[in-house]
């Protein structure tokens, strides 16, 4: 139940970046919003989200991971009505970003609660896995969901889907999640947080907008960050825990780049260019969204069995070919041309996600697993936005020549993470599965020391 619990705060965090896409025409139509004030819907939550997701973990690493979920649940809840309620783009976009600063404290805590639930690797690995099959329901979820919602009532009902939800959330995490006490000795890093928001934020806007001034400011900030959190007692962000994780960080802002820019293109041009509605394009997108589903919770346990480097390996290897898939598409290509693109990103993601989470998390002391889930989903909400600014841009144009481009640039990007994958360091002398992680391995115990561990224990 407490998995389920926590799997519901990811649902409706993935929901919101995929069931809105479906309805962006009719939003566009319904709020005189031009394509750029449609892209700004879409990555108004995703800027936010990456610029506090950090925070939103650092913060329940020092408050308490219970009290910073429910917190997320309800500011979550709230934008969501007003969403619902937004007369203009503006007034979207701005109640879009309540969204996210609401996901932004609830994703790396529902991520940390389940990491401190569940110990042992093998088991992480498996309850991780449910997450991101929770985690890829949700994305398949919403192009169907919000297009026959968007087809039978309108863009509006949308935002309302998460407002039931979260009341029961809120109950569940209140009756399920042990209550924590403030950890003594540990505080707010302030010059973090203030230099890592803007360091995020303006270095996503930066590359939506085209903005030098953005670029600049994004700059200055990451320098203050990067030397703040060298100087001070209890930094957000541990040098160490940077260095150890940045593999399988970078995969995982690769594999969103390429992930949530590709849906939006694919919306795009199965509803511009091909003219489907939006039930219908949504359903057109299961073959991306089966596999990503279906996929994640066999993930999990293979994960658990043979370590995340063979899954992310594979993963990689196929997405990056169904990328290169699309440079074959031209103008009389039928839907049937598309399905090694859908296949291949469904494929490659479903056994990428549970296998980069779990490399990120694993070693990592509990009491930095909030911030270690933090850093996780600031790489691949980061590598969503800044796929969804730059994919999105290249296809403003002749579409199917900005198709090609979409593949060239998402397959390019997928086999540098793969080398960068296979050239992580590991240990070949230790037996058991080697997580990505720096010089760190987390070894898999043998069910016979489990046996001799649990003996002890009883005695």
């Amino acid at each position: 139940m407490l998995l389920l619990t926590m799997c519901a705060g990811m649902f409706l965090v993935q929901l919101d970046v995929t069931v809105v896409n479906v309805a962006l025409p009719a939003i566009g139509t319904g709020l005189h919003a031009g394509l750029a004030a449609q892209q700004w819907v879409v990555d108004g939550y995703s800027v936010t989200l990456a610029a506090f997701l950090l925070t939103g973990g650092a913060l329940g690493d020092v408050f308490g991971h219970r009290r910073v979920v429910l917190a997320g649940f309800a500011l979550f809840g709230a934008a969501s009505v007003g969403c619902g309620l937004a007369t203009t783009a503006s007034l979207l976009v701005a109640a879009r970003a309540g969204q996210g600063l609401g996901a932004a404290l609830l994703l790396p805590g529902t991520l940390a609660v389940i990491t401190n639930a569940y110990p042992g690797h093998a088991e992480r690995a498996r309850a991780l896995g449910v997450w991101a099959g929770v985690s890829a329901l949700a994305l398949a979820a919403g192009p169907v969901l919000g297009g026959a919602v968007v087809s039978a009532a309108g863009w509006r009902p949308v935002f309302w889907l998460n407002v039931p939800v979260v009341p029961a959330a809120v109950f569940a995490t209140q009756r399920l999640v042990l209550h924590s006490e403030r950890e003594p000795g540990r505080r707010i890093d302030v010059a973090g947080v203030l230099t890592a928001v803007p360091a995020l934020g303006a270095g996503i806007y930066a590359v939506i907008d085209r903005n030098i001034v953005a670029a600049v400011v994004a700059a200055a900030a990451l320098g203050a960050f990067l030397a703040v959190e060298r100087r001070t007692p209890d930094p957000m962000l541990p040098p160490d825990l940077a260095r150890r994780t940045l593999s399988p960080n970078f995969v995982a802002a690769a594999m969103n780049f390429t992930g949530i820019g590709t849906i939006l293109v694919l919306t795009l041009y199965l509803q511009g260019v091909r003219h489907a509605g939006p039930l219908e394009a949504g359903l057109e997108l299961l073959p991306l969204f089966g596999p990503l589903s279906l996929l994640a919770p066999v993930a999990g346990r293979l994960t658990g069995r043979f370590g995340p480097r063979p899954l992310m390996i594979t993963g990689l290897a196929l997405g990056a070919l169904g990328m290169f898939t699309l440079l074959l598409l031209n103008e009389t290509s039928g839907y049937a041309a598309l399905l090694p693109t859908l296949l291949g990103l469904g494929i490659g993601m479903g056994l990428l996600t549970t296998a980069v989470v779990t490399a990120a998390v694993a070693g990592i002391p509990p009491e930095r697993s909030g911030v270690a889930g933090g850093v996780n989903n600031t790489a691949r909400q980061a590598g969503g936005a800044l796929g969804v600014a730059v994919l999105g841009t290249v296809v403003d144009g002749p579409f199917v020549t900005g198709l090609h481009e979409v593949g060239l640039i998402a397959g390019t990007l997928w086999l540098v993470a793969l080398g960068v994958t296979v050239r992580a360091p590991r240990d070949n002398r230790l037996r058991g599965p080697v997580n990505l992680v720096g010089n760190t391995a987390s070894i898999r115990p043998s069910p016979g020391s489990l046996r001799k561990n649990r003996a002890s224990r009883s005695q």
